[in-house]
């Protein structure tokens, strides 16, 4: 018997892994929290990060940051980073699951966590970390017209990169290739997600 609510969540809900797992090992590591609405056809938060910041200046990406000493998961250090960012409070964040980790050009080991969110909700947005913060039908990103793969090369490297085409924008990185992996799920894009590390 499946778990009442839009099918989409329905169907992320029963097919993603949800461990709550203590992060693992060192180095540079990050979480973000992919808030989808419960609605017949959800929404995605994304945002556009702050132009002024060090790392990923004015970048379409999910709230979300970097682990704290005191993030014993990946689940503590995205919903601690949504609600300084945006004001998500935990009461508002229903975990559907985990998808696997991503890296970076930076360095960055980043573990998607991906929640539903009620459909009416109230923001505080950080302006420090987001120009803006608006929110996208997640079916959008399983057309498949919108998406494309393109070679990078960085630091001597070639990377496989993905990118999304937006009306008046282009996600890509880490943010295009988590909603990449999710559109796969959630409607059987078939994206092909072949990225270099």
């Amino acid at each position: 018997m499946s778990e009442p609510g839009p099918r989409v969540i329905t169907r992320l809900d029963q097919a993603l892994p949800l461990s709550g797992s203590a992060w693992q090992g060192g180095g540079l590591q990050a979480a973000v929290l992919v808030a989808l609405t419960t609605e017949a056809e959800p929404r995605v938060m994304l945002g556009r990060r702050n132009r002024q910041l060090r790392l990923h200046p004015g970048e379409i990406a999910f709230p979300g940051g970097k682990r704290e000493a005191e993030d014993g998961t990946p689940w503590a250090t995205a919903r601690r980073e949504a609600e300084e960012e945006v004001g998500l409070v935990e009461a508002q964040v229903r975990p559907l699951g985990e998808l696997q980790a991503l890296f970076t050009r930076t360095g960055y080991e980043v573990r998607p966590c991906i929640a539903a969110i009620p459909v009416e909700h109230r923001l505080r947005v950080d302006s420090r970390e987001f120009d803006h913060v608006f929110l996208e039908s997640l079916s959008l990103f399983a057309d498949g017209r919108r998406f494309r793969v393109e070679t990078h090369y960085h630091q001597g490297r070639e990377r496989r990169v993905p990118h999304y085409a937006l009306e008046e924008d282009t996600v890509w990185g880490v943010t295009a290739a988590i909603l990449a992996q999710l559109a796969n799920v959630a409607y059987d894009a078939g994206l092909d997600l072949e990225r270099g590390r």
